[in-house]
């Protein structure tokens, strides 16, 4: 929510329109052509991990991806770690495994999804 409030007052800064104007966000980042910034941070996410899913298994990235740390986690929620949000993305867009080995697939999936 912090980041789209951040976002918006950018972008209503770009079009020199004040809160007050009253104007739609969604016709501020028409006229500048901009996607809304929760949407593009989960296709960048996505897009690195078709990078990830993709390498050898060998790969030091690879294994730190599905590496799981020992010990216990400080009281408190939890924080969510980079491979929770993205499997909660990736079943949303249901995408599978093998979809990132189609690369113009797995953009086409990610855009419309």
């Amino acid at each position: 929510m912090a980041l789209q409030q951040a976002e918006m007052r950018a972008v209503r800064w770009m079009c020199n329109v004040k809160v007050k104007d009253r104007v739609a966000s969604r016709v501020e980042r028409e006229k500048l052509e901009l996607n809304d910034i929760i949407l593009v941070l989960q296709q960048n996410r996505l897009q690195w991990y078709r990078h990830v899913v993709r390498k050898e298994d060998n790969d030091w990235v690879k294994k730190y991806m599905e590496y799981e740390v020992e010990g216990s986690r400080p009281k408190g929620r939890p924080k969510r770690i980079w491979r929770e949000i993205v499997q909660k993305e990736h079943h949303a867009h249901k995408l599978n495994r093998e979809d990132a080995m189609d690369c113009s697939r797995w953009r086409k999936l990610i855009k419309d999804g």
